[in-house]
């Protein structure tokens, strides 16, 4: 029995080519299907693109879907977007309001805001506290402080101590730490809520300026021992001084030195660096970019901590070679600042001197030093 020829339809143009008429391969179409395709094409369209967006909106609802960043310290995931819907934005970002910033205006324009290595300088006026506490105390910091009463010098602790808690980092956890060799000396203060006060011993040196070359070893070992535990940032002060305004997270910054009040408006060939080339704080008269004071120094701890011992290594030095440089630590710390520039300079503002008249530069000072007689203290 013979079986029946298949008759394949072919278009025109494809007439009179040999198709395969294997049974597994045959593609057999008909001019009805393509017009049923024809008509079936512009019914999908119009179900995609109607159909299917109205269920879409009826699953997810009306309302809108917002995205935030969120990145976590595993590289898996740092591109995650987390959805949320209804979120209000006050919740998540507080409003603040306050002047706008222009680009074309200094809010100083009679003070160097801004030194050649791009550091900030802060003077009154150059920054928003309510923009810095927004940003800072939700962090949970904690803010330490250093001083040195020793011998005479304990007579300050009470003085300072009550106007640090008037004036330093409000709102802010402290933790004072006062090195001392007369802790029984030390009066009670009352501290605020989250502040501690912590008595460090040390032994008491015959001269003055032993107190001072050491002051940088004991700082460098307390950091190291506790203080890295402790406090996120780190201040080192004089404890012959009083806080007359506020003093808060406009001074954060990797490393922070202040301007020396005494040499602010007087070339560098004045400066009181330690000129004998023989010193390791030697710095040319043709060198110098501001005077820092001794008397104020931070930054975050493990920077502090770097430079301590930085400074004590260098004062190790020169203690091998049989000399002591002009201003002791002071001497070396400008020479570790002119190689390795600070991230941010505190201006006289933060280091006034009583005795001197203020000028109209200094528009608010914060922080200065108590009138004293130094030389029956030293004695």
């Amino acid at each position: 029995m013979t079986t029946p020829k298949r008759h394949v339809w072919q278009p025109a143009g494809l007439r009179g080519l040999k198709l395969n008429s294997s049974p597994d391969h045959l593609d057999c179409v008909c001019p009805g299907t393509m017009k049923s395709q024809k008509l079936l094409r512009p019914l999908l369209l119009w179900c995609c693109f109607t159909i299917v967006p109205v269920l879409i909106w009826f699953l997810l609802g009306t309302e809108p879907i917002k995205y935030l960043p969120f990145y976590l310290p595993c590289p898996d995931i740092f591109s995650m977007r987390l959805q949320y819907r209804g979120e209000k934005s006050r919740g998540l970002f507080p409003q603040l309001f306050y002047p706008q910033p222009s680009a074309l205006e200094q809010t100083r324009s009679d003070v160097l805001t801004l030194t050649p290595w791009l550091a900030p300088i802060i003077w009154e006026g150059t920054f928003n506290s309510q923009i810095l506490d927004r940003t800072y105390k939700p962090l949970n910091l904690t803010i330490g402080m250093t001083a040195f009463a020793v011998g005479k010098y304990v007579q300050f602790v009470g003085r300072f101590l009550e106007s640090a808690e008037l004036y330093f980092m409000a709102g802010y956890r402290v933790n004072y730490y006062i090195f001392t060799d007369r802790p029984q000396d030390i009066p009670v203060v009352h501290l605020q809520p989250g502040r501690t006060l912590g008595l460090v011993p040390i032994k008491k040196y015959t001269h003055w300026e032993e107190i001072s070359m050491r002051r940088m070893e004991a700082i460098n070992r307390y950091i190291s021992e506790t203080a890295h535990r402790e406090v996120d940032y780190l201040f080192c002060l004089d404890i012959d001084m009083v806080f007359h305004n506020p003093w808060g997270p406009e001074t954060f910054g990797e490393m922070v030195a202040a301007i020396h009040p005494g040499y602010f408006k007087v070339p560098r060939t004045d400066f009181p660096y330690e000129r004998r080339s023989i010193s390791t704080a030697y710095i040319h008269r043709e060198e110098g970019d501001f005077y820092y004071a001794g008397a104020v120094f931070g930054g975050l701890t493990k920077n502090v901590y770097e430079f301590t011992r930085a400074c004590h290594m260098t004062i190790l030095a020169d203690k091998a070679n049989g000399v002591m440089a002009a201003w002791q630590e002071e001497s070396h710390l400008n020479r570790h600042f002119l190689s390795h520039k600070p991230s941010k300079l505190l201006s006289p503002e933060y280091l006034w001197d009583d005795t001197k008249p203020k000028p109209p530069e200094v528009r608010l000072v914060r922080f200065s030093t108590v009138v004293k007689n130094h030389r029956q203290l030293r004695n």
